[in-house]
This record gives structure tokens, C-alpha cells and sequence, in this order.
């Protein structure tokens, strides 16, 4: 089974830098070493700004393009990861584990979402 897990921040109720500290940093890098060495990781990485971002929408085949940021959200995906894992709870215990290495000061939910097999 294969897991995304998106990682979505509460910006407005944690750290005001937006970026976790030095130690937390080196937290998360032993847990995706060891993520890794038990071959669950498959893939991770940081999401750049919602400022950034652009959506493109299609409403009846009729497409359009809006640029970030997008004041009607209030949901921002700030990474990904995604493992490979034996089960649902594996993937809960995963999951766990990178929300408890950010502490008491960040609010953070993760969506996991069974990548679906072709």
C-alpha cells in the first residue's frame, strides 16, 4: 500500500518564522533516514508558497488560470511525503511519529490518502 500524506500547516497558530527550528529540522532528518533504511520512504519534499501558485481550472471544458495567493483557502498543503507501508496503521503510526518530532509550538495536520493502484 502507498500513502501520500499531506502535510498542511496552521501558519496563523504556529511559529511566526514559517519554517521549523534547527533542532526540529534535525529531528525530521532521523526520522526520514530511518524512514528510508526500513524502505518506506519513497518520496518527500517541501511545497513552495501559496504566492507562488497557480490553479488552473476546468468548469465544463472551459479552462482558466488564477495566480496565488488565494484568499478563499484556508487550507495550505506546505510538503508531501509518500511511503510505502503494510497497512492503514503503519501508515498512522508513520504519520504520528512526524507530528509528534514538531513538539507543543506547531499546529499541523497531516491527510493521508491511499494512493490508488492502477
Amino acid at each position: 500500500m502507498r500513502y501520500m500524506m499531506l502535510i498542511e500547516p496552521d501558519l496563523e497558530r504556529s511559529p511566526r518564522e514559517g519554517m521549523p527550528s534547527q533542532e526540529i529540522m534535525d529531528e525530521m532528518g532521523k526520522l526520514l533516514e530511518e524512514m528510508t533504511k526500513a524502505g518506506v520512504l519513497l518520496d518527500t519534499a517541501g511545497l513552495r508558497p501559496a504566492e507562488e501558485a497557480v490553479r488552473v481550472t476546468s468548469d465544463r471544458g472551459k479552462l482558466s488560470v488564477v495566480d496565488g495567493p488565494f484568499t478563499e483557502s484556508k487550507e495550505l498543503v506546505g510538503g508531501y511525503l509518500i511511503a510505502q507501508v503494510k497497512s492503514r496503521e503503519e501508515a498512522l503510526e508513520w504519520a504520528s511519529r512526524f507530528l509528534r518530532v514538531h513538539g507543543e509550538e506547531w499546529v499541523i495536520t497531516v491527510e493521508l490518502r491511499e494512493i490508488e493502484e492502477a
